[in-house]
């Protein structure tokens, strides 16, 4: 092993650690992956990161090098940010920097100005290791909205889980970015098969400031809502951050994402997922016409065709809605969980309860 492996291969056991996980393959695909995001300086400055976010002389004093100034410490964060290695916050006028896990965080980051490598690189380590660490977390990072047709008056829904709210209350700037995951599938000669549109993830805040450096539209909260209309009538499954404070929300087709396709591989995603509704069937309207089984993209729509309906399995429906608002006969609905889940209030929370319950 020559000394530039060896300091990748420390990094991706600092990042083993952190609150989600980087686990070791045979393969070495992951270290394939680091050596695109981090140069060898880039890595080692990178093992006096964590999730918790820091600032540039708070890391500079965990370096322990003397040898090293706070200007050049600076701009060797600043070099990762700009290649969507790690993250940026701002707070009060100072900037924290802090590790992102690779899903949800470096894929969307980087994806805007990764190299096709990076992205059959990145299949891979979903399939090897990636993928069941991301689907074992004991709180999801990610969680399910409705769709706001799915909803009607009755429902007393909380803000966490109305969109329209969502980005009404959101602060700071909104832009529109194309599908990582949906652009990373066509790459792979497999286009989407639930939409043909590419710009349908938004991103808000910092992550706004960071996306449209790169090239991302920045948007007004009407075209913001304009967009999720457009998303909801293609059936995409609204998926925010799962904390308050928002940082994006994607809108995800069951074929191309690369989180609903670790969950499908699941035989009950529901159990791994952080949502307060779930589908029920009125039996005695349902025509067993299809279309709510056509719009689930995580598959937990069975047509009974001896029996003439539509059925549920509730250890799959994750309550995104689009089964609801796409029944012609109004035979579905949306019911709330007996327990209902609040999501923590800011990405740091959520990263403390994930590496807490690691």
């Amino acid at each position: 092993m020559t000394s530039t492996d060896a300091v990748y291969v420390a990094l991706q056991k600092h990042l083993d650690k952190q609150a989600v996980g980087f686990p070791a393959t045979e393969s070495g695909v992951e270290i394939r992956i680091l050596k695109e995001l981090f140069t060898p300086e880039q890595a080692s400055l990178a093992l006096s990161l964590s999730f918790e976010p820091q600032t540039v002389s708070d890391i500079h004093k965990n370096t322990g090098r003397g040898d090293m100034s706070v200007n050049r410490v600076k701009s060797l964060l600043d070099g990762m940010v700009d290649n969507g290695s790690i993250g940026i916050m701002e707070k009060n006028g100072t900037e924290y920097y802090h590790f992102m896990p690779l899903l949800i965080g470096i894929a969307e980051w980087h994806g805007m100005k990764s190299t096709p490598q990076f992205w059959a690189d990145f299949e891979e380590y979903m399939k090897q290791a990636y993928g069941r660490v991301y689907a074992t977390t004991k709180v999801s990072q990610m969680r399910t909205i409705p769709v706001q047709r799915s909803l009607d008056v009755k429902h007393q829904v909380t803000t966490y889980d109305h969109v329209r709210e969502i980005i009404d209350n959101t602060e700071g700037r909104i832009a529109i970015a194309p599908c990582m995951c949906r652009e990373g599938a066509k790459g792979r000669g497999e286009p989407c098969k639930v939409t043909s549109r590419v710009e349908t993830c938004m991103v808000f805040g910092d992550w706004a400031n960071h996306f449209t450096k790169l090239g991302a539209r920045e948007i007004t909260r009407e075209e913001a809502l304009d967009i999720i209309r457009q998303n909801e009538e293609d059936g995409l499954v609204l998926q925010p951050t799962n904390y308050r404070k928002l940082d994006f929300i994607c809108s995800c087709c069951g074929c191309c994402c690369g989180v609903l396709r670790i969950q499908k591989m699941l035989p009950n995603p529901a159990t791994n997922w952080a949502h307060n509704y779930y589908a029920e069937v009125d039996t005695e309207r349902c025509t067993a016409c299809g279309l709510c089984a056509d719009k689930c993209q995580v598959d937990a729509v069975i047509i009974d065709e001896e029996n003439g309906y539509a059925t549920i399995n509730l250890d799959r429906c994750i309550g995104c809605g689009n089964c609801v608002a796409s029944c012609p006969s109004e035979a579905m609905q949306l019911v709330k969980v007996e327990v209902e889940t609040a999501p923590p209030e800011e990405r740091t929370d959520l990263y403390r309860i994930l590496a807490e319950r690691r």
